[in-house]
């Protein structure tokens, strides 16, 4: 799943897709807002979006029909697995209406003793959807591949334990994660300028997610700010 001429493969491949997502203590964390965002990016030539909760998802169903990229995030007792750490989670987003099903692939412990390999086995067969594995490393880009992902996604490269000290985006990792992989890898995490885009391309990625860069309002505007205190 999806095979390399299914619709959905034609439809991402060499493409760009926008992370549409907001902190939820933000004014934009509001599902018609974000359906609205989604919907300027798809506008724009986004091939895709990648969308938090089912709330949201529901939204942008309404206003776009390219593929989604669903996941959602939620913290999870004697866990620091929270891309969808769950089935329930996986199953409420692939009802709300995402087309494929992005979760923390990384080698850390999952909630309930859980296998990463019983997780997609219950997506694929229960929910007929597709996984994107978002990893931190070569070892779990490996191990998600042989778990049965679908796709490979760098996305928490510089977010776990052992990654903190690397910076996204993880271009090294992701050449070495398509030299050993023989999946679709995604480009995600870190990549803030057309150029790291056009690169991750030129490597061999099989498409990007930009999130912060484009619609990470809060985010921007709290950094550059924050540079002009530190100037004065």
């Amino acid at each position: 799943m999806p095979s390399p001429s299914s619709d959905l493969f034609l439809k991402v491949r060499g493409g760009l897709i926008v992370s549409c997502q907001a902190p939820a203590d933000s004014p934009l964390h509001n599902p018609t807002v974000i359906a609205a965002i989604a919907e300027a990016a798809i506008n724009q030539g986004a091939v895709g979006v990648r969308i938090d909760t089912p709330e949201h998802i529901q939204a942008v169903c309404r206003r776009v029909s390219a593929p989604i990229v669903g996941l959602w995030k939620q913290a999870v007792p004697d866990s620091e697995v929270y891309i969808t750490p769950e089935f329930r989670h996986a199953q409420a987003i692939a009802e709300a209406g995402a087309d494929l099903i992005a979760i923390d692939a990384t080698l850390r412990p999952r909630p309930n003793g859980e296998t990463l390999t019983e997780l997609i086995t219950k997506i694929h067969t229960q929910l007929n959807k597709p996984v994107m594995a978002d990893v931190d490393s070569l070892e779990a880009a490996i191990a998600a591949a042989t778990a049965g992902a679908d796709w490979i996604a760098t996305t928490l490269y510089g977010y776990t334990a052992q990654t903190k000290h690397f910076q996204p985006p993880g271009l090294d990792l992701l050449a070495e994660i398509i030299s050993q992989v023989k999946l679709p890898v995604i480009c995600e995490g870190g990549v803030n300028d057309p150029s790291i885009a056009r690169t991750a391309i030129k490597l061999g990625a099989f498409a990007v997610v930009v999130g912060t860069d484009i619609t990470g309002i809060d985010l921007k505007t709290q950094a550059y700010c924050q540079a002009l205190r530190d100037r004065i």
